[in-house]
Formats: structure tokens, sequence, C-alpha cells
């Protein structure tokens, strides 16, 4: 069977990203950087290269799923509710130095969702993706915290490395080859090609 591919694309900068605020589910748009980059990174990828795309239901995401296929020639996407963002609760809107003096504990915040549940989560996801897209190349745009998740359970806290942020418009590749996942492209930059 041939392996199945899983391109995670952080979608392109908010507002919010450059205060490094915390959005999790809040749903804020794109700003002009943000479509720049959706744009860039739809002119570099290649319709070719994958044969589905899905997206997270926050707008940030759809809107950069959207322009990178309209440019890289991919006819459609479909939205995956499991590729939302970390919500972070009541630290939603906080900057990061505001989330880490008011909360002592960072895995456990009022209304959101714990580290844990985090991880539970991206594990259903993975064996989502593993199944629904047996063989398949999919273009999956989501959020950093999850991509971040993702990435170090996949590679079993090998990445990222410490202090390591995922760039808007990244892309890292993922693969499964029927018995477990490995990383094939990491790559916390955002994407040039």
């Amino acid at each position: 069977m041939a392996e199945t591919v899983i391109g995670l694309l952080r979608h392109g900068q908010t507002d919010w990203n450059i205060d490094f605020r915390l959005q999790g589910t809040t749903d804020i748009p794109l700003n002009a950087t943000g479509i720049h980059q959706a744009k860039a990174a739809g002119a570099l990828i290649k319709a070719s290269d994958w044969d589905v795309l899905i997206t997270s239901p926050l707008s940030r995401a759809v809107a950069t799923a959207a322009m990178v296929g309209d440019l890289a020639g991919i006819d459609d996407y479909t939205v995956e509710p499991l590729l939302l963002e970390r919500a972070f609760g009541e630290a939603e809107g906080l900057t990061h130095d505001e989330w880490k003096a008011k909360y002592a504990d960072l895995h456990n915040l009022p209304g959101g969702e714990s580290l844990e549940e985090l991880t539970a989560r991206a594990w259903v996801l993975l064996d989502h993706l593993a199944v629904t897209y047996a063989g398949k190349r999919v273009l999956a745009v989501s959020h950093g915290a999850l991509i971040r998740k993702l990435i170090g359970l996949v590679s079993k806290g090998e990445f990222p490395r410490e202090g390591e942020r995922f760039g808007n418009a990244s892309l890292s590749t993922i693969g499964h080859n029927g018995g477990e996942w490995r990383i094939l492209n990491y790559n916390p930059h955002t994407y040039q090609g």
C-alpha cells in the first residue's frame, strides 16, 4: 500500500499573531501579510503533489485553504473539525506573557482544552487521517498549537526543538505506511518551496 502523506500547513498571519496573542478558537481573520503568505504558498504548492485539501473550520484556515487551492489548482477543500486549534478558554486574547503570568498551570486553562485533551484529540486525528485517507496525499491547513502537538507525537518528542515556533504558512509533512507515523519533512519556517 502507498504511504499516506499529510502536509501540515499553518494558516497565514493574523493581527493577533503579530502580538503573540492566544487565538485558540477565537475566529480572527487573516491580515494583509497573511493573505500574501497564503497566496505565496499557493503559488509554490503544486496540485499534482496532493490528492485532497482539508482545513480547520476557523476562517483564518479556510481563507488560507481557499487561496492555496485556487493558486495551486486544487479544485475543492473539505472542512475537518478535528483540525481546529486548541481552545485556550479564558486565556484567549491574552499575550503569551500575560498568559504565562496569569496562569500557573499552562496545561489546564479555565474553559479551555487541557494538554491531555489536545493530545487525545491529536491521536484521534492521526487515526482518522490514516484510515480515511489511506494511501493518499493530504494537504491539511491547521494551527500552530495543534501542528506542534502532532509533530511532537509523530517525532516522539524530537521536534519541535526547544523554543521553536511554527511560522505562519509553514509546511511540514508526516507519513504513515500502515505501521506508524514518521516525519517526512520538518520545516517550522514560512513555506518557500
